[in-house]
């Protein structure tokens, strides 16, 4: 039980929700690592800045035999995504990209790295901080291969950013694109630019702003169907329950359609007026019988 209204507030903020919180990376770096490796962490943190925290002392782990250590990790500092680099003569420039599910992990999946060139290499503008990234996908092995769905996943999970309902024309300013072909996956970062093109649709060009990554996967460790399943699991409460007979046209404007019985207008109830009251023959007779009287 919490002691202070501080404890409080981070309890409630670790508590589940019917709506996530953005998706926070931890970024490890192993007991050895290289240069590139080293590298990949800041730029991969730069990707992700503002929901990532990035570790700078080594942390000798050994994720695929002990996940211990990592689960603590999560659970202490609230993150369920996580990067763990590593550089050994049987595994050179190894990452490890892996998610967590109520602070236990979920998947993992090893890659090696064979080409990379970091943000410095490339001279040239970057995107603003922050802004949420477009995610390309190509490749049929993406849509085919068991552990590259897992992995496109993943990197979804990874790289989304905050979740929207509309996105501006103009805040389109990076767009990652994953490339499966021959066993290899390749990393490819953009910064959008949109030019006048003397029309309503602007000209689009893609500049290469980095990082580059020719990745080769490794290991993997994905988790059981129903487990998976379970962690995709959304409460009750979450989820938008149709109405009947209400909808919406593209101009967004509601409508609604009610369903009524036929209705007999013989019997309808009305009220007891004079004017409006039914005569019946004999008294027709009498009121044309008083009439003539009187003319």
């Amino acid at each position: 039980k919490p002691r202070t209204q501080r404890a409080k507030r981070a309890l409630e903020q670790r508590a589940p929700k019917l709506v996530e919180n953005t998706k926070k990376a931890l970024f490890i770096k192993g007991g050895n690592t290289s240069e590139i490796v080293t590298q990949i962490l800041r730029d991969c943190y730069a990707l992700k800045k503002g929901n990532a925290i990035l570790f700078k002392k080594k942390n000798i782990l050994k994720p695929f035999e002990d996940q211990t250590s990592l689960e603590f990790f999560s659970e202490k500092n609230d993150t369920s995504l996580f990067m763990y680099g590593s550089h050994s003569k049987k595994r050179p420039h190894n990452i490890i990209i892996g998610r967590t599910f109520s602070y236990h992990v979920l998947d993992m999946i090893e890659l090696g790295v064979e080409n990379f060139k970091s943000l410095s290499d490339f001279k040239n503008a970057k995107y603003s901080s922050g802004s949420k990234p477009c995610l390309v996908f190509s490749g049929e092995p993406f849509e085919q291969d068991t552990e590259h769905k897992r992995l496109k996943s993943l990197l979804v999970d990874f790289f989304r950013g905050p979740v929207v309902t509309n996105v501006r024309l103009a805040g389109l300013e990076h767009a990652l694109h994953f490339v499966a072909i021959d066993g290899k996956i390749y990393l490819r970062s953009y910064r959008i630019i949109l030019k006048k093109s003397g029309s309503r649709t602007p000209r689009v060009e893609l500049e290469e702003i980095g990082p580059s990554l020719d990745l080769v996967m490794r290991r993997t460790r994905l988790a059981a169907d129903d487990l998976f399943k379970k962690s995709m699991k959304q409460p009750k409460e979450a989820k938008i329950r149709k109405v009947k007979n209400v909808s919406r046209d593209v101009f967004g404007t509601k409508h609604g359609r009610i369903h009524m019985q036929k209705q007999d207008l013989n019997t309808l109830q009305l009220r007891k007026l004079k004017g409006l009251k039914r005569k019946t023959a004999e008294t027709e007779n009498n009121d044309n019988s008083k009439k003539a009287k009187s003319d």
